[in-house]
């Protein structure tokens, strides 16, 4: 980009000048160095020609995956116009599959796993029938796997509860949803990432969706801040809660979260007051309010979105109040 000339032309070269702090490299000639940007400064010297020179460069940085826009160019066509990437905002397909993570409990089922695994591969390698290998290996691989899970000590239900792998508020979301769009904000300057909330159909029926949001990996838990809403995430919803109520959807509230942020900023805005105002108001929503523990749910921070007119809970949820 070039610019050449005094006066007018030279004031826009004034104002490009402030953008040096933008990544732009600026060069300047003339005969009237720092008054040859002003047009009457000029005059005043004799009407003397000052000539300003800009060269902008603008730095050309390498945008990171976190950066990246995925679509449209990354997606098959007709994922985006009727698929539910057009309703995304940031959760967006991970570029890799979550690593499997293993309980020590689990570990007798992965072994019988890795055996069942290793025979196909064997009878693929070899030609030969172990038909009734793997299947008496797949009856064992059940029946381990029924006495694990029918006999979960507390502190084992608990960290099926919280496993990284689990399906998160969003997940279910998109999977029952025919449409889906997310909302934001507090009306009062904030947006608490933790907490989600937005519109969505089924079967042709509007709901209001509600819900803690967990990551699916460190970056994504560091944004969502590990589903411990803020003050603000609580007031965000209780705004979208009475959204509802004056269009008549169904609230639906997906719970989620080891507890309500405990740091001081939380309690400088007012952590309690916000749930315990959450409580009371959610009492007086004039429609229809289910909520849902889809994994953990955690002491205030669960019930500030949990007070409905049914409450129900996945198998392996946990929903518990610390004292």
């Amino acid at each position: 980009m070039e610019l050449l000339g005094t006066g007018t032309a030279a004031a826009s070269a004034s104002a490009g000048l402030r953008s040096a702090s933008n990544g732009i490299v600026m060069q300047c000639a003339g005969g009237l160095v720092g008054a040859s940007f002003n047009g009457a400064a000029a005059a005043a010297a004799g009407g003397r020609r000052g000539s300003v020179r800009v060269v902008a460069k603008i730095k050309k940085g390498k945008m990171g995956p976190e950066e990246e826009y995925p679509w449209p160019d990354k997606f098959p066509p007709g994922e985006i116009t009727d698929g539910a990437l057009k309703y995304l905002n940031r959760f967006k397909p991970m570029p890799n599959p979550p690593k499997p993570v293993t309980l020590p409990f689990e570990r007798p089922i992965v072994e019988l796993e890795n055996k069942i695994d290793e025979v196909r591969e064997l009878a693929n390698k070899t030609g030969l029938d172990f038909t009734e290998q793997i299947a008496e290996l797949e009856v064992r691989y059940d029946q381990v796997r029924r006495e694990l899970y029918g006999a979960l000590t507390p502190m084992q239900r608990l960290s099926v509860a919280r496993h990284p792998n689990r399906p998160t508020f969003l997940d279910h979301v998109l999977n029952i949803t025919d449409s889906w769009i997310e909302l934001h904000g507090d009306r009062g300057g904030f947006d608490d990432p933790a907490m989600v909330c937005g519109i969505g159909s089924m079967d042709g029926m509007g709901f209001v969706f509600i819900g803690q949001q967990k990551g699916r990996n460190t970056k994504e838990n560091i944004h969502r801040n590990f589903a411990m809403p803020m003050p603000n995430g609580y007031r965000k919803a209780l705004r979208f809660m009475r959204h509802a109520e004056k269009f008549g959807f169904p609230v639906l509230t997906f719970i989620d979260t080891p507890g309500a942020y405990a740091g001081v900023k939380a309690e400088e805005l007012g952590q309690g007051e916000a749930i315990a105002f959450n409580l009371r108001e959610m009492f007086g929503i004039n429609v229809p309010i289910i909520a849902t523990v889809i994994g953990e749910g955690g002491s205030g921070g669960a019930l500030a979105i949990g007070c409905g007119n049914k409450m129900l809970m996945l198998e392996n949820a946990v929903y518990y109040v610390a004292r």
